[in-house]
């Protein structure tokens, strides 16, 4: 009789810590519920092993998770799902959309991270930052994310993405910057990417398949990095210089561009600038020498003639920034002939 007694008592103390535990949990159920259905679709890997259905998913201990505490909502508003152990090849849970409060999403150096970017992700109505990166996702950039209007960045780079780059992004009103880095993108840059209204950080499409020219309304941008390096491009990239534009890296190395350098303006904050292997000509401008900020400058292998602007920072520089150009001379190239 007093064992059956001890074992009640024992069932009436778990349960009382069940119920108090289910009563204080600050993790809202529905995104619990949609945490747990995301470790299922991938495959329950060790390194989701945090997320317990018998735990708190908002008191810091589930990898990745983090709830909002400002607001005293608890709704789950950063999942950053990187480095994961997947079992094997598993594409992106649709389920990821069932957490309507996120803010942050980083899906990130997982190479078993495979298929098309799902369309469910339009019900992440409040997200802000978004991050697929390093894996071997595939598709197309989707036309659906013109759909977030809350979207501020965009990094899709170092994947298998693949297909056009698409218009409608542009119609983003609070993008401050697209990566699309090492992907397999083709065709050419829409000119709908000169009508981004807050694009101003950066516009970073290497090691890409781009061809044809650069759009002239993307004259509009004030951008502080610009990156269109390893591609097919050509024509005029003037387009991405002035005076009173803010820039401070522009990178538009191996491609089959053709301007007029001599006649661009320049930013005053310019800190790089890569232009090598191309096709362009003219000379160097002379407002080179009066960039404070300027520690990288390579424009080799291309038509460039006249003397090197001597001053500044410029003497920081050795022969491999000029070489195998049409005519450039002058120290640290050979002399120019009288």
């Amino acid at each position: 009789m007093k064992g059956k007694m001890g074992r009640m008592m024992v069932m009436v103390v778990v349960m009382s810590c069940m119920l108090r535990a289910a009563v204080t949990e600050l993790c809202n159920p529905q995104d619990k519920q949609a945490l747990l259905q995301i470790k299922k679709e991938f495959g329950n890997p060790t390194t989701l092993a945090s997320w317990l259905p018998t735990t708190d998913c908002c008191n810091r201990t589930w990898q990745g998770v983090l709830c909002d505490t400002d607001t005293k909502t608890y709704r789950v508003n950063d999942l950053d799902l990187s480095d994961l152990n997947l079992p094997k090849p598993q594409p992106i849970p649709p389920s990821i959309g069932n957490l309507p409060y996120l803010n942050i999403l980083s899906l990130t150096r997982t190479p078993n991270l495979v298929g098309p970017i799902p369309s469910t992700l339009t019900k992440l109505t409040k997200l802000h930052y978004l991050y697929i990166s390093h894996t071997n996702v595939t598709g197309n950039i989707p036309d659906f994310f013109s759909q977030i209007k809350t979207l501020v960045t965009l990094d899709f780079s170092y994947n298998n993405l693949s297909g056009k780059l698409p218009p409608s992004i542009s119609s983003l009103p609070n993008l401050v910057g697209i990566t699309f880095d090492g992907n397999r993108i083709s065709g050419p840059i829409p000119d709908s990417y000169g009508s981004f209204s807050n694009l101003f950080t950066s516009m970073t499409i290497s090691r890409n398949r781009l061809s044809g020219k650069i759009p002239a309304t993307l004259a509009n941008l004030n951008l502080s990095f610009v990156d269109l390096s390893r591609n097919m491009l050509e024509g005029d990239a003037s387009v991405f210089f002035g005076a009173k534009k803010n820039t401070q890296k522009i990178n538009l190395a191996k491609n089959s561009l053709a301007f007029d350098l001599g006649k661009v303006g320049l930013s005053k904050n310019l800190e790089g600038l890569d232009l090598r292997n191309n096709h362009i000509y003219g000379t160097l401008p002379q407002g080179l020498t009066a960039l404070k900020f300027l520690h990288r400058l390579n424009v080799s292998f291309n038509n460039l003639c006249g003397e090197i602007p001597q001053g500044g920072n410029l003497q920081r520089f050795d022969e491999s920034s000029y070489v195998h150009n049409k005519c450039l001379c002058g120290s640290p190239l050979p002399p120019c002939k009288p």
